[in-house]
């Protein structure tokens, strides 16, 4: 009786988490996908776990066999990169969103631009300011606006002067503390803080879209996982969306 009474206490907790929601998402989606969770709990399910981070991060860690039910990503790149491996269930995949991706300043000091090849924006950084943005080795928005930079034909005088953030958030929060004179971020990020200003719009020409595939995670495939990914469309959830700022596909 003790030998199963001791067996009980340990698995009770493993079956608790198995039953557990986990859920990770691109760091942009933070505010969003907490709303979102609030109105699954609303209408009676349990909390999801929620781990908000760069999509590569959380991409990366799904493949070293972080336990995971449903991934939201930034870009195409890193949910190509679960199902090149197999990783994700394949007719989950759907893109559900889009942003825009703008230049912030400090809302103490707003300016108005119209980025273009003509925009000076080392004028704008100043003698030593520096340029916040994701690292665009494997940050989905700092991957967008090394593409917007290039086409604009400012990258290579702008490159040097790069801070490179972990994530979109990370980078906001540089521009935020005014450790950095601009900075490039999603419109949603822009949104959700009252210490920077929008400064101008980069054109949806000059970087590959901007979209969101979410999918359920093949290690975690269950039923809860595919509610909740449909959830996540239903006309609840989608208000949110919009009311955050982003675009509804």
């Amino acid at each position: 009786m003790r030998i199963l009474l001791f067996l009980m206490l340990i698995l009770a907790p493993l079956q608790a988490r198995a039953k557990t929601l986990t859920v990770f998402a691109a760091a942009s989606l933070t505010n969003a996908m907490q709303d979102i969770s609030a109105l699954w709990v609303k209408a009676g399910h349990p909390a999801p776990r929620m781990s908000f981070d760069s999509s590569s991060t959380l991409a990366r860690q799904i493949q070293e066999g972080a336990p995971v039910n449903v991934f939201a990503s930034a870009d195409e790149k890193w949910m190509n990169y679960l199902a090149k491996d197999k990783m994700i269930v394949p007719d989950t995949r759907h893109d559900l969103l889009g942003n825009d991706l703008v230049l912030i300043v400090p809302a103490n000091h707003p300016v108005h631009v119209n980025i273009g090849p003509d925009f000076d924006l080392l004028a704008l950084l100043g003698p030593n300011g520096r340029l916040s943005t994701g690292d665009p080795a494997h940050v989905p928005a700092g991957i967008y606006a090394e593409q917007a930079l290039r086409k604009l034909g400012l990258w290579d005088k702008v490159s040097p002067r790069i801070a490179a953030a972990p994530d979109v958030r990370s980078a906001l929060l540089l521009v935020e503390r005014g450790e950095a004179p601009a900075g490039i971020v999603y419109s949603t990020d822009a949104a959700i803080s009252k210490a920077v200003a929008i400064a101008g719009v980069f054109p949806d020409s000059s970087h590959d879209p901007i979209t969101y595939p979410f999918a359920v995670v093949k290690a975690g495939d269950t039923p809860q996982a595919h509610a909740f990914l449909t959830f996540l469309s239903s006309p609840a959830a989608r208000a949110i969306w919009v009311k955050r700022g982003f675009k509804v596909e």
